[in-house]
């Protein structure tokens, strides 16, 4: 008899564990929304379509508008570079006598520092033309891509 009896009260548990598993399962299904799942919240591709039709000039216009700035700021870097050169060349012309090698070699180095200047900056506006011309194009692609 004693056998039976653990044996049932075995059962019992075993149901009430089964039974619990199953509950903590379903709950868990239920949480994450694997059952239901909110369709609504989906982005509707024809609200997008609007929202990108003026996004492109947007960003066109504001790539445009940051190599502006860029090349403002290339500029005023190369003419500060020409204008420290210049002043230690006088400087160097002011603590030597006329016609000194020091003298000429300042200079010399005052006339390749600017023309190098010149050459970093006009790379320099080069580099951020082609930065927003491949923006531009990237813009394109994703425009034509979509349809737009």
């Amino acid at each position: 008899m004693k056998l039976n009896d653990v044996m049932k009260r075995l059962s019992t548990v075993g149901r009430f564990l089964a039974t619990t598993l199953f509950c903590v399962l379903a709950i868990a299904f239920v949480w994450q929304g694997a059952f239901f799942s909110n369709t609504a919240a989906m982005a509707n591709p024809a609200t997008n379509l609007i929202a990108t039709a003026d996004l492109d000039n947007q960003v066109k216009g504001k790539t445009s508008e940051d190599a502006g700035r860029a090349k403002g700021f290339i500029e005023d870097t190369k003419n500060k570079v020409k204008e420290t050169a210049n002043k230690n060349a006088d400087r160097v012309d002011k603590a030597t006598d006329n016609g000194s090698f020091l003298e000429r070699k300042a200079n010399r180095d005052a006339a390749r520092i600017e023309q190098r200047a010149d050459e970093d900056a006009a790379r320099t506006k080069e580099a951020v033309d082609n930065t927003k011309n491949a923006v531009e194009r990237a813009v394109d692609s994703i425009k034509d891509a979509f349809g737009n």
